[in-house]
């Protein structure tokens, strides 16, 4: 039977996402202070079964190790040159790993850069910027897009629009990143959930969401609660997912650790499922180990009832 498209899947219920991608390849071996991007490059098996790891837990869809293959980042490592063979490469390895059976997501992040005004980046650019690496996300073969950890309402809305003019049809992911604060939660430039829900949706994403940020599992669930309001008071078929981190690190000898079991990390999962997020996976410090012990509780459950 041939795979349903993206976009009928996404809304049939859980759908689940993968997990952390930079904290792995630190794990086996890649150096800190490289792109972790060219990994695609240098270390593709690794990439791929890491990708491969998410599937044998339990992920419907993995995220390409792309998060920042764009100009303005690649630029540091002097990389600039790379953004079409670390974006066709990172898409292609996950298609390997997914089969086709399974989804592949092409990840698109931040320009670390701030927009005219505010910073010396012309809107053009930066929407050139995520064009190019949408477009070869796209030859790589990806199913969707997904922009995330975003704190920029002007970003995202510029790099929803660079991809919608480049995928067509294929599914948009767009989510951004939350610091709890006196009024509520905000990005680090300030915006709120409801400003946040909106430029996305205006600018076309099919899915808004929420990821990464410093705030608590419980204050993830509050948050969860507040997107549901509003998304669907926007759109009411708009889709809404969530990638929480397993809760704030802790230090431990200069290095951030998340000391979150997975079992828990699930736990807080189900009540943002029961909210009304049914797409769901995870951000930093989670691992294939937080996605099955999600498959586990929910499609257990679900089976059960």
């Amino acid at each position: 039977m041939a795979k349903k498209r993206l976009k009928e899947r996404m809304r049939e219920g859980l759908f689940l996402l993968d997990g952390a991608m930079g904290s792995h390849l630190l794990a086996q071996g890649i150096k800190a202070g490289r792109a972790l991007t060219y990994a695609n490059i240098e270390s593709a098996k690794i990439v791929y079964e890491i990708h491969k790891s998410y599937f044998q837990a339990g992920s419907d869809a993995v995220i390409t190790n792309t998060f920042s293959a764009n100009k303005f980042l690649l630029t540091r490592y002097e990389l600039a040159d790379k953004v079409d063979e670390i974006n066709k490469a990172g898409a292609k390895i996950a298609r390997d790993a997914a089969g086709e059976d399974r989804y592949v997501l092409g990840d698109l992040g931040p320009s670390g850069e701030f927009l005219e005004p505010l910073g010396n980046v012309k809107p053009d650019d930066l929407k050139a910027a995520y064009s190019k690496q949408a477009e070869a996300l796209l030859i790589g073969g990806v199913d969707g897009f997904i922009i995330e950890t975003m704190s920029a309402a002007d970003e995202i809305s510029a790099a929803i629009k660079a991809v919608r003019f480049v995928c067509g049809r294929l599914p948009v992911f767009a989510s951004m990143a939350f610091d709890k604060v006196s009024d509520g939660f905000k990005t680090s430039m300030g915006v709120d959930v409801s400003t946040a829900i909106s430029a996305m949706i205006e600018a076309g994403a099919d899915a808004v969401g929420f990821n990464c940020g410093t705030i608590s599992l419980g204050d993830y669930e509050i948050l969860a609660g507040e997107y549901v309001a509003v998304a669907r008071a926007l759109k009411e078929d708009v889709a809404i997912y969530a990638e929480p981190n397993a809760g704030t690190p802790v230090l431990d000898s200069g290095r951030a650790v998340y000391r979150i079991l997975p079992e828990d990390f699930a736990l807080t999962v189900k009540e943002i499922y029961y909210a009304g997020v049914h797409l769901i996976g995870g951000c930093c410090g989670t691992g294939p180990e937080h996605i099955k012990a999600i498959a586990e509780l929910l499609r257990h459950k679900k089976k059960q009832a």
